[in-house]
């Protein structure tokens, strides 16, 4: 299991109202080249992401659910991208003065990324969330000021 931890120069509320902007994935989600659809109830427990990872020609269509919502505060998402496998994807929003301290917690459950050992699993998860959560940074704080 990976742990990812970024402190964003905006309010809670603020790194929120992008997440719950499905159409935003695609700015800071690494892998995600575009987005198809994003149900109407996103982000309510059960409803999906439509979106594409790698790099055209070669993209693969899959989704990412919201398992588990507590509004302004944490969303856990089993994110799909098949045939790599998919994984469990908490983030978490602590407010910290005028900023907040996003984390983000990935694991593996299923697919062949399931199969690497989890230290080798933890080092690559945590490459590429220190670049999710500076790209979330970036989307965040541009709207802020």
């Amino acid at each position: 299991m990976s742990t990812t931890t970024r402190t964003i120069a905006a309010t809670r509320e603020q790194v929120w109202s992008v997440l719950a902007d499905g159409w935003l994935y695609p700015l800071f989600v690494v892998g995600a080249a575009r987005m198809r659809d994003v149900d109407d109830s996103w982000p309510a427990v059960g409803s999906q992401l439509h979106h594409s990872v790698g790099a055209w020609p070669l993209m693969i269509d899959d989704t990412t659910e919201v398992l588990e919502v507590d509004p302004g505060r944490r969303i856990l998402l089993l994110a799909r991208g098949w045939p790599a496998g998919q994984a469990h994807v908490e983030i978490t929003l602590e407010p910290q003065g005028p900023s907040t301290v996003v984390t983000m917690v990935e694991q593996a459950t299923a697919g062949p990324g399931a199969l690497i050992p989890k230290r080798v699993q933890d080092v690559q998860l945590h490459a590429r969330n220190l670049e999710a959560l500076q790209r979330l940074a970036y989307v965040v704080e541009g709207r802020t000021q």
